[in-house]
């Protein structure tokens, strides 16, 4: 069995990142590289939690909500008998340059794109349970003390 040391697992959208979780087990900060994964996606409906308390309002005049996905695309390894498998044709194009074969599973985000993220958080990001001290009252998790 080929051990794959993954270093972070990022989530793109239009090639553009939204989320960069790092591998940092080493600080004990536990690292999802064992288990198969699904994705998911919803709409959220218009709690505090999910409007800043409020703040940003709702134009309900826009319902119904509808998400829809095209040309989706998920490069990763295949999880099959207790061992990870990835595929030697698996390419990527959204970091460093479109790396190909199995190099994609190493990479890190480039400066361009981990600007791009910083933006996104700044202007986007409307929750963070890294500062939720609500659900999190015995203290944030690991990953959030790391930042």
């Amino acid at each position: 069995m080929h051990l794959l040391l993954f270093s972070s697992i990022s989530f793109s959208v239009d090639g553009i990142p939204i989320r960069d979780f790092k591998n940092a087990e080493s600080r004990g900060v536990a690292f999802p590289k064992n288990q198969p994964m699904r994705i998911y996606s919803s709409l959220w409906d218009a709690e505090d939690w999910a409007t800043r308390g409020g703040l940003i309002k709702t134009d309900w005049t826009n319902a119904p909500f509808v998400a829809s996905y095209r040309n989706f695309n998920a490069n990763a390894c295949v999880w099959s008998s207790g061992a990870s498998r990835c595929g030697s044709s698996t390419t990527t194009s959204t970091t460093n340059g479109g790396a190909s074969n199995q190099a994609w599973f190493n990479q890190e985000l480039d400066l361009m794109s981990q600007r791009r993220l910083r933006w996104v958080r700044k202007n986007y990001m409307i929750y963070n349970y890294c500062t939720d001290f609500k659900r999190f009252p015995q203290g944030l998790p690991a990953e959030c003390r790391m930042r």
